[in-house]
């Protein structure tokens, strides 16, 4: 199950759907004849919107988990465009717009009234929520959203290659950059890092001691790290050392089970795909320190449950997130473990998940645990994009790094403004 960050949004190309499912049929978030809960003759009808997971077996799950609900008809729409963000916020201005969906936290739908308070769902079960997943959905004391997986993100690598190429597992961005000049072959590229780079960015940001933004919500980026570490990401892009334009983007653990390159950024949802293909030659790490005063980072993605504030049947779409994402422990853990692996965000279902106990899931947990960081609240898109231009002005053409920064601050400043005065 990939998963879209909200310190990311511009990854759309992570719905596995534009690779793929988009292609084999059409929308399917027309009909109302796609996941009906069994019902108790209630007569109340809820619809849930998803974005169309990658991995076998999960829109399946999510309406298997809707039928067996009994106080309402829950009708699933599974959302196989290749941008779910604009598709549902499309939808939410209709008359059509969904009782619950999934998405990340933003502060923009909490001012907006658009996700109603689910405080009182959470609070009795707070204490078994991981804290930093209720920080990241919480908005002055009240929390908007049940966060219903964890998505850690890391490199992968082959051993085999590394030790072929007699590379040590790199613990900078300057031995991630000398390992991918070793690392290329012919045709194998050293290092893949996504087509359009957007994924390593907080990374980036994070590895250089810094922050999108401090806990007064002023701006924490812009520092002389991370101006070095963009220097070093466009030395890294001008090196020919990186994969780039391959045939799927980050989310797909292909270009590195394929053999195109032989360290990928991916995410924890593709190791049984990557254990499947190269069975014990595949080992992780985190993004490493960008300066040697940094910190190595893991971004930690994920996805929320969310009720429409402005919907018809607010009540009873609680009612069902309370049943399914509070209540029901066996399908939350089916959810997170059984398509792909994640970290379920509660600790009594983490602690008795046994597919994340042992070899390179529970290495996955370990850096997750130790080196983590969680979806802010108050990062909008208008402030992603605005790093993202970044990239684009200083790492993919080669502008200067400072007079890039100083621009996205006064995007992200009025942002700023606007949300908090």
């Amino acid at each position: 199950m990939s998963a879209l960050s909200n310190s990311n949004f511009s990854r759309r190309s992570l719905f596995r759907a534009a690779a793929g499912m988009a292609a084999a049929g059409t929308l399917a978030a027309c009909g109302s004849n796609n996941g009906r809960g069994g019902g108790s003759g209630s007569g109340k009808q809820l619809t849930q919107m998803f974005h169309a997971y990658g991995e076998a077996g999960t829109e399946q799950a999510i309406k298997r988990y809707a039928a067996a609900y009994k106080d309402a008809n829950v009708t699933t729409q599974w959302i196989t465009s290749s941008d779910y963000e604009s598709k549902l916020f499309a939808t939410l201005l209709t008359k059509s717009a969904p009782d619950l969906f999934e998405f990340h936290p933003q502060i923009q739908l909490v001012k907006s009234g658009q996700v109603a308070d689910l405080s009182d769902l959470i609070d009795p079960v707070k204490s078994d929520f991981n804290p930093a997943d209720i920080k990241s959905h919480t908005v002055d004391g009240k929390i908007y959203g049940v966060r219903m997986i964890d998505d850690p993100q890391f490199f992968f690598y082959r051993p085999s290659l590394l030790e072929k190429a007699g590379v040590k597992v790199p613990e900078t961005l300057d031995e991630l950059i000398e390992a991918a000049a070793k690392l290329t072959t012919g045709k194998v590229k050293g290092l893949y890092i996504g087509n359009d780079l957007h994924a390593v960015i907080n990374p980036m940001i994070w590895s250089a001691g810094a922050d999108t933004l401090n806990d007064k919500n002023e701006i924490a980026y812009h520092t002389p790290g991370v101006v070095e570490g963009i220097k070093k990401m466009r030395k890294l892009f001008t090196s020919g050392d990186l994969l780039l334009d391959a045939p799927t983007d980050y989310w797909d653990p292909s270009s590195l089970s394929q053999g195109l390159c032989a360290i990928q950024f991916c995410g924890m949802w593709a190791m049984p795909q990557f254990q499947k293909a190269l069975g014990d030659d595949i080992g992780i790490f985190p993004f490493p320190k960008t300066i040697d005063s940094g910190k190595q980072s893991v971004y930690n993605g994920g996805w929320s449950m969310f009720v429409n504030a402005k919907g018809s049947n607010v009540d009873a779409a609680k009612e069902y997130v309370k049943w399914l994402w509070i209540d029901q422990k066996k399908y939350q853990e089916d959810w997170a473990t059984s398509y792909g692996f994640h970290i379920p965000p509660r600790a009594s279902i983490a602690a008795s998940a046994t597919k994340l106990k042992s070899g390179l899931p529970a290495e996955g947990v370990k850096l997750f645990n130790e080196f983590g960081h969680f979806d802010n609240i108050g990062w909008t898109q208008a402030m992603i994009t605005a790093l993202e231009d970044v990239f684009a002005d200083s790492v993919r053409k080669g502008g200067d790094p400072e007079a890039a920064l100083d621009k996205a601050d006064k995007a992200v400043n009025r942002e700023l403004k606007k949300l908090f005065g």
